[in-house]
């Protein structure tokens, strides 16, 4: 993925507004957030890429708390799917330079 929609806007559905809260304990508003600081690591989830295309951004909240977010791009809002906090690979990854 080259570049992120701008203006970043955010889309939600009915479906998905509770979800990673109740599952992990991450906000909407949280889950947003990393969007906006970096670093933000983005790679195709190509696992998950069979209807749309799927992506997994690693990055931080302004508390330091480091998520995975599996999103997708629809009318050129991002449409987060699954926000929860990075394992351990993952972490390793995103530490990586």
């Amino acid at each position: 993925m080259n570049r992120l929609p701008k203006p970043l806007s955010f889309e939600w559905d009915r479906g998905n507004i509770g979800k990673n809260l109740k599952k992990h304990k991450v906000t909407n508003k949280k889950a947003e957030e990393i969007f906006f600081n970096r670093p933000l690591k983005i790679f195709p989830d190509q696992k998950h890429s069979q209807k749309e295309k799927r992506f997994i951004v690693l990055g931080i909240t302004n508390e330091s708390r480091k998520l995975a977010i599996v999103f997708t791009i629809r009318d050129q809002k991002i449409r987060i799917i699954s926000a929860r906090d990075q394992n351990k690979n993952e972490s390793s990854r995103y530490a990586k330079k």
